[in-house]
């Protein structure tokens, strides 16, 4: 824009970074980057007319001034970014000097803090040419600053935090990703994680620039795991999931920096086996159970609120995908909390289906399946099966919602046992049989939907063919993906359920599900070819035997249907 149009634009009082952080969608990228690259800066004279939103003529006459003296910056190139990291070594050097020579006097070494602060917010110009990101390394300036964040001036460790955060930018690394990957590698073999989580200890929230601390420390870290995925499971281990357990716990009022505790630590679960058994070791089920256990008769009263809820729902899914967790999460009465907020029917409600599938399926979760019916939990999930609940603004979509209860209701099938799976097979004939009736109707749904990717992909096919282009495994493996997807996934669990039922429960079951078949011309060959092809791929791929007892299993049920 043009001066004139500077002077005329009115924008709103500037907020600090992390109140504009906006939520980290899986697998999409994030929109919201920008807010790292925000830095709070002095304004001169200008802060006021600015927040006031009134410029009188004169103002924007002297601002003009301003703008038009102002002379153009100039590019850092190789020589000046050498000399700026030779002028901080200095400052650093001269206060560690006054610091030893006058540890009690302060005002002997106040200008040399002062200049040191200096050179920190000098050296954000940095980040604009990541392509000397090596020098950086080369000359050892990352262990003077990964030194200066445990500095004895807090106001120097904050400055230091910022500039790291702002090197670090996923945006800023992603232009150079060589120099930029020398510089998180320089910074992981510093320990930087664990000079940042001991740092922290010391910071008082309740302080402004302290609590924006804090806020990018953690911006550090989520910045390295977004570029480096990889390096997840190292950077738990050096007290950061302890960390941000005892953060989460703590009791006072909802901020921005508990929200993005929560998400580091569903990061840090999503798909690293070693932090989801760190959790467990660490009594982490507990931990997550006690904080979700305020959403069980209340709601969130804010969509940064809502969103804390749903991280720490997905940390606890990704933490049951680990065995031992199960247990843990049965004997802290993880059931018992899921199945009482299925009947609050709160907004915690979708997400607890999602969490119960997890803890419940696999051999691993035969002990919940058989304590879910044990707690009367049948009477919460099939009104539910029955009829859909509401999908809320965020959460999980109608169709995910039926994948969980029926996988709920499949692995409950599988793994229960006696009485308690007679109690379950009673269901389907209970009111004229109901449940056979609605089993069907997810049927007919859902195969409608396979039916529908099967053409598209058949089309897709051709269209390969005719250009010449040979369908390979992986391809037949990313069409497969794409049918599950579709509806595939759920049309299985369904039809599991159905040859169960029929297999094990009243004859009365097949009796009906035989006359809608008729009805609806439908045909039980299909739903036989439906469960082959899921035995087919079905299994722990690390317990071959495992696998083909259970394929066995199910090709038995399909040869009894």
């Amino acid at each position: 824009m043009d001066v004139g149009e500077l002077l005329s634009f009115q924008p709103e009082k500037p907020s600090v970074s992390y109140e504009s952080r906006q939520k980290r969608s899986k697998g999409a990228e994030d929109d919201d980057r920008g807010r790292r690259k925000k830095r709070r800066h002095e304004a001169g004279g200008l802060e006021e007319p600015f927040s006031s939103g009134q410029m009188t003529e004169e103002e924007k006459e002297r601002i003009k001034q301003m703008v038009e003296a102002e002379p153009d910056a100039e590019l850092m190139d190789e020589t000046s970014f050498k000399k700026m990291l030779l002028q901080f070594e200095k400052r650093v050097y001269r206060n560690q000097e006054n610091r030893i020579k006058f540890p009690d006097l302060p005002e002997k070494f106040l200008q040399s803090e002062i200049e040191l602060n200096e050179i920190i917010h000098e050296m954000h110009v940095m980040a604009t040419v990541p392509e000397y990101y090596q020098i950086l390394v080369d000359l050892r300036c990352v262990q003077s600053l990964l030194q200066l964040v445990a500095h004895d001036n807090t106001d120097i460790s904050i400055a230091v935090i910022d500039l790291l955060q702002e090197l670090t930018d996923p945006d800023i690394l992603n232009e150079n990703e060589d120099t930029a990957s020398v510089l998180v590698d320089a910074l992981l073999e510093g320990q930087v994680v664990a000079t940042l989580v001991n740092n922290l200890d010391r910071l008082d929230e309740n302080i402004k620039e302290e609590f924006e601390g804090v806020h990018n420390s953690l911006a550090i870290i989520e910045n390295m795991t977004e570029f480096k995925p990889e390096v997840c499971a190292d950077i738990a281990q050096q007290d950061l999931m302890q960390w941000l357990l005892k953060r989460l716990r703590m009791k006072r009022p909802f901020d921005q920096n508990k929200l993005y505790c929560s998400e580091i630590l569903s990061i840090l679960l999503q798909d690293t086996e070693e932090n989801r058994q760190l959790l467990g070791e660490l009594d982490g089920i507990d931990d997550l159970l006690q904080l979700l256990a305020l959403f069980k008769k209340q709601d969130p009263s804010t969509k940064d609120e809502m969103e804390l809820m749903e991280n720490l729902f997905n940390a606890m899914c990704s933490a049951l995908a680990f065995p031992t967790n199960k247990s843990r999460f049965l004997r802290g009465e993880g059931l018992q909390l899921m199945n009482l907020m299925l009947r609050e029917k709160k907004l915690s409600r979708n997400s607890a289906l999602k969490v119960l599938n997890h803890a419940m399926t696999g051999v691993e979760g035969q002990d919940n399946c058989q304590k879910f019916v044990e707690i009367l939990g049948l009477r919460s999930i099939f009104p539910l099966y029955m009829k859909t609940p509401k999908t809320a603004k965020t959460g999980p979509v109608s169709d995910e919602l039926e994948e969980h209860i029926c996988s709920i209701i499949a692995s409950m099938m599988r793994n229960c046992q006696g009485t308690l799976r007679q109690r379950l097979l009673l269901k389907f004939t209970e009111n004229d049989h109901e449940k056979v009736e609605r089993l069907l109707e997810l049927h007919f749904k859902y195969l409608d939907k396979v039916r529908q990717c099967d053409d598209q992909l058949e089309r897709e096919k051709m269209r390969l063919k005719h250009s010449g282009e040979d369908l390979d495994e992986d391809m037949e493996d990313e069409f497969y993906l794409k049918r599950l997807d579709a509806g595939l996934f759920t049309l299985q669990l369904v039809d599991y359920i159905m040859l169960e039922a029929c297999a094990s429960g009243a004859s009365s079951i097949r009796s009906r599900v035989m006359q809608i078949l008729n009805m609806r011309g439908g045909s039980v060959k299909v739903i036989r070819g439906i469960m082959r092809e899921y035995a087919g791929n079905i299994g722990d791929a690390k317990d071959k035997t495992a696998r083909e007892a259970e394929q066995d299993r199910i090709l038995a049920l399909v040869d009894k249907f």
